[in-house]
């Protein structure tokens, strides 16, 4: 996982899978020359990506976020992993909802310098199965935070992302921005103990290292969240804590040492009703319950 102090975990096999040890992803051929395409206007010219709304943990990345459907007076919500949690790495199966916590984030302008201080009044929700999320809930509203700082929050796309498609890792931590493709999704991915479903799989300019974990993945062309970050393959190993492995619909395991991954955040809008209070019985919520 992209953090810092993690200690290692043995080995853990699959048995009787099937191991494919891949390499960094190709890139992709150029194509032979052609005569210049009739220029297009594009309805919507990508965002520049910058720090604003971004935060730092102290030992994690993680931004402040609203659904498409937030208020401007609802409690703000801060997006980081599950792993990255105070109280340590949630168990594999267990889910956090309601957890009291007054943890402090540095709140970043566009540049990256500190704009203040916000804090927590509790974890609204966390897990490390199925996913990778923890959303701490803050004791200021957005309309507070921008009235204060002048800082808005991200929004989550309410849509799976796009293979192929351009994003940004923005880590609040290192204040240091990551650009590369989605190369394509892991069915699983497997590490130590834990299992996520459908990551985000990026190309190899994304080499996110100890202490990105949590950071927004931004989509520069909608500037919308669409995944958060949160591991990498390290040194090559199978399916071991900083080395997660993925596994496909028929068992077989592919290992892609320097490449990182993260975790798609479009299923939380299907969870965050009035208020931003999280409702794990939402239609469409299928975030793990407790």
């Amino acid at each position: 996982m992209n953090r810092s102090l993690v200690g290692a975990l043995s080995a853990l096999l699959l048995g009787g899978a099937t191991l494919v040890v891949a390499g960094a992803a190709p890139a992709t051929a150029a194509s032979p020359a052609k005569a210049p395409a009739p220029a297009k206007v594009s309805a919507k010219a990508p965002k520049a990506v910058d720090f604003a709304g971004t935060v730092a943990l102290s030992n994690c990345s993680g931004s402040v976020v609203r659904t498409p459907g937030s208020a401007d007076s609802d409690p703000a919500l801060v997006l980081s992993n599950g792993h990255c949690l105070e109280s340590g790495f949630p168990g594999a199966g267990e889910v956090i909802v309601d957890q009291p916590s007054s943890r402090s984030f540095t709140l970043l302008t566009a540049s990256g310098g500190r704009a203040g201080t916000v804090r927590a009044s509790k974890v609204a929700y966390a897990t490390m199965t199925d996913t990778d999320i923890s959303l701490y809930q803050l004791t200021s509203t957005y309309a507070q935070i921008q009235s204060s700082y002048g800082i808005k929050a991200l929004t989550l796309s309410d849509s799976r992302p796009t293979q192929g498609s351009a994003i940004n890792v923005v880590s609040g931590y290192w204040k240091k921005i990551y650009s590369c493709n989605i190369d394509g999704f892991a069915y699983r991915l497997k590490e130590g103990d834990w299992t996520w479903k459908d990551s985000v799989r990026y190309t190899s300019a994304c080499n996110t290292i100890g202490g990105t974990s949590g950071s927004p993945v931004v989509d520069p062309a909608s500037g919308k969240v669409v995944a958060v970050n949160n591991t990498g393959n390290e040194d090559g190993a199978r399916c071991t804590l900083n080395n997660p492995c993925e596994v496909d619909e028929n068992g077989t395991v592919t290992v892609r040492q320097g490449i990182n991954y993260a975790q798609e955040t479009y299923p939380i809008t299907k969870c965050v009703t009035t208020g931003n209070k999280i409702n794990l019985n939402l239609p469409g919520c299928v975030l793990p319950k407790p």
